[in-house]
């Protein structure tokens, strides 16, 4: 059975979702501005609500069921069917119980979606750059593994090959469910190449991860942004430079800006450029709603900022440590991208923070 509290909090979110059904089918609605308001909260409740009301009609079905099951004064006939028919809708029901903590709770409400990657060197200078070379392939490996579709949108190399910003689409199933605990702090510890002197040094990168947004979810007024259009910057002599195909995006009414200059066609480029705008003014939105579950929260289990140090890499000691998890996992396998058994534990402690609130 669902915890009481859960139930709560999913009968709220009923409650709320009939209230919008009734709204967007009054007529009057119309002519209020906050229609469009209206249907994107709809949009984001309505598959998991159609989950919960499926549950709901099991857990009925199946009270039913045991009740006739057990009463003498039914026919013997009608309480054989209903005996027989309860070992399945038991299972039904733990299905769609799993399903609804899985995929509604807390973050679970974005689990399905693809995600935005983000990638950006720390503290550390060119050590720091490299770090994030290396957190990028771990993340691509990972991603290789899993069938999902990994495309760098936009990428600023450092001078030995590293990144000092790396921006990544990544689709398939289940992709921010899996990814939505790298975002945070990831630090290393290891003899960069260019120390002679042998010491260890400590550099940093940061990670953000963006359940990518709907069209529908984020509504971006075209007088809210200022476009610009230039030369691309690359290799000199390359088309790159001579074609205007780079576009910079600023979102006035948040200062958000975004940049992309990889394909040769600024249309493709702006396109990719408010898939990203989209998905951070989508994110700003739900750290709001986090920021105030944290608080709920933060009595009892600390500060929940997921934007702390979240990782150490250390290579002298051949571990990676996790300080949500506070466990240490074999170093070599995580570079690599042998992230299961770690995205594993974290999926689950992700699930029971959000059993807390």
């Amino acid at each position: 059975m669902l915890d009481a509290k859960v139930k709560s909090k999913l009968d709220e979110r009923l409650a709320r979702f009939q209230e919008l059904d009734a709204k967007l089918a009054d007529p009057a609605v119309g002519a209020d501005p906050s229609i469009g308001d209206y249907m994107r909260e709809r949009g984001t409740l309505a598959k998991s609500m159609d989950v919960y009301k499926d549950y709901l009609a099991v857990a009925k079905e199946l009270a039913d069921n045991r009740e006739i099951a057990k009463d003498p004064n039914q026919d013997a006939e009608l309480r054989e069917l209903a005996e027989m028919e309860i070992p399945d809708l038991e299972a039904r029901h733990d299905h769609l119980e799993a399903e609804i903590i899985d995929q509604i709770l807390g973050q679970g409400a974005d689990n399905n979606r693809n995600a935005i990657l983000e990638i950006r060197a720390g503290t550390g200078g060119e050590e720091a750059a490299l770090f994030a070379g290396d957190l990028f392939r771990m993340y691509q490996s990972y991603a290789s593994t899993k069938g999902w579709k990994f495309e760098v949108m936009s990428m600023s190399e450092s001078e030995r090959g590293g990144f000092k910003e790396v921006i990544v689409s990544v689709e398939g199933d289940n992709v921010f469910r899996d990814l939505q605990m790298e975002g945070g702090g990831h630090r290393v510890q290891r003899v960069p190449e260019t120390e002679a002197q042998g010491r260890v040094h400590t550099s940093a990168a940061t990670v953000a991860v963006m359940p990518e947004a709907e069209e529908y979810e984020v509504e971006i007024k075209p007088e809210d942004l200022q476009i610009t259009i230039q030369c691309s910057g690359g290799p000199g002599g390359q088309s790159v430079n001579t074609t205007q195909s780079s576009v910079r995006i600023i979102h006035v009414p948040t200062g958000i800006t975004v940049f992309m200059q990889e394909e040769k066609s600024q249309h493709k480029n702006k396109a990719k450029g408010m898939r990203v705008l989209r998905s951070r003014l989508y994110e700003m939105k739900k750290a709001e709603e986090d920021a105030k579950r944290a608080a709920e929260r933060r009595g009892q289990t600390g500060s929940g900022d997921r934007s702390e140090r979240v990782r150490t890499y250390n290579f002298p000691q051949d571990r990676c440590t996790d300080h949500r998890l506070g466990k240490n996992f074999p170093l070599g396998d995580i570079i690599e991208g042998k992230l299961d058994k770690l995205i594993t534990e974290l999926v689950e402690y992700a699930k029971q923070e959000d059993l807390k609130v």
